[in-house]
């Protein structure tokens, strides 16, 4: 994208990738736009969240749809008014009404989608995992550095307002010196053995509870306490075959059950304890043991990942664990039946804002990138069966 230079009523702009304001319209590779058109790589989740929650942004609209089936991708364009359906990623890419697309594929087509989307300059908005693997991820954020786009990672736990809060009361110091955390993500969600075998059955796909839900935990640990020195990691397949959408049993070889031990780099330890075949798990805790006292924050829904998360306090002088009320500006503007809805948007909206700014956002493939590498070493050290060092740079 060309360099934008404007003058006239206000004070004259230069933005790098050819993106400003004015009167809430958008210049953007040498044309002004009322909206923000955005394309949907990725009809699964895309469809359930991405593309939901760019149609309740103001300044969004959905302008693509992508599918490798050309009928199915019109079919998901007539049922949410979108004006342009195809079959054929390099058509969306070049579609001019697409400034920015969306990619919710299997991670095994992340970093191939990802680097076309970029190389044709548009900013993107990427599930998690970002890739395969952390050379991968580097990659793509030395590519969008190159092209000067907007690169946002959907770690959305960064959005709700429990965690922000437990975010700010640690940022307070508010249990002191840490001695102790606890990271329980036990969830029901692949416990069905009759669960159909597809994608996140497969380990050349990217599948698996690492990359479904390590991959959240890697970041919000280094967001909610920083940097982590050294891991050592298990990882486990305790449903070994599944039924096919033919009814025939397949092997599955992705992990569903993993074991992980920090050392984060102030020498706390951290263990966390994910699986998403546990009937009735616990859900989704987070406990932060101090000097001064504990946090516990967390949910039991079992059906929803977001809605449901409350944050206590407990300190020795009292006899229970207290709710801790979040403050109102820590509130969603508004929430809906999916608690990933509200959050999403959230993510949405900083994409968006940095986009129309030219400002870098967070979560961006930067952070995708960390919680990249720390994936790769757990899976090392499962596999060499020892700990290893985080290197401090990448």
């Amino acid at each position: 994208m060309r360099i934008a230079e404007i003058s006239g009523g206000t004070k004259r702009r230069h933005l790098s990738w050819g993106v400003f304001c004015k009167h809430s319209q958008y210049y953007i590779a040498g044309r002004y736009m009322s909206k923000i058109g955005v394309g949907i790589i990725g009809t699964g989740f895309g469809q359930l969240i991405h593309i939901p929650a760019l149609q309740i942004h103001p300044d969004t609209e959905v302008a693509a749809i992508y599918h490798r089936d050309r009928n199915k991708a019109q079919q998901i364009a007539d049922k949410f008014g979108v004006a342009y359906a195809c079959d054929r990623l390099e058509d969306l890419l070049a579609n001019p009404a697409v400034q920015a697309v969306t990619i919710s594929t299997p991670p095994s087509f992340h970093y191939a989608q990802a680097a076309m989307a970029i190389a044709a300059g548009k900013h993107i908005l990427l599930e998690k995992p970002v890739t395969m693997n952390a050379q991968e991820a580097i990659s793509l954020h030395q590519l969008a550095q190159e092209k000067q786009v907007i690169a946002a990672t959907d770690f959305e736990f960064r959005c709700v307002p429990q965690w922000q809060y437990l975010k700010h009361l640690l940022d307070q110091n508010h249990v002191g010196k840490k001695r102790l955390i606890k990271i329980e993500w036990l969830v029901q969600g692949r416990a069905n053995p009759n669960r159909i075998w597809n994608w996140y059955s497969q380990k050349e796909f990217g599948g698996g509870a690492l990359g479904a839900i390590g991959s959240h935990s890697f970041d919000y640990v280094r967001w909610l306490f920083g940097d982590i020195k050294s891991l050592c990691g298990h990882l486990s397949t305790r449903l070994n075959e599944r039924p096919d959408a033919d009814g025939n049993l397949r092997a599955v070889d992705a992990d569903d059950s993993c074991n992980i031990l920090l050392e984060l780099a102030d020498g706390t330890p951290c263990n966390i304890s994910l699986s998403t075949v546990t009937h009735r798990g616990r859900g989704h805790w987070v406990t932060v043991y101090g000097e001064n006292g504990t946090l516990v924050l967390g949910s039991s829904n079992q059906s929803d990942y977001v809605h449901g998360f409350s944050l206590r306090q407990g300190k020795l002088d009292r006899a229970e664990m207290e709710v801790m009320p979040i403050p109102q500006e820590y509130d969603f503007p508004k929430t809906y039946s999916d608690g990933r809805l509200a959050p999403v948007l959230a993510i949405c909206d900083r994409w968006i804002k940095a986009i129309q700014s030219g400002s870098p956002m967070t979560p961006s493939l930067y952070e995708g990138v960390w919680s990249q590498i720390l994936m790769d070493l757990t899976r090392t050290s499962h596999h060499q069966r020892r700990w290893l060092d985080v290197p401090l740079t990448w």
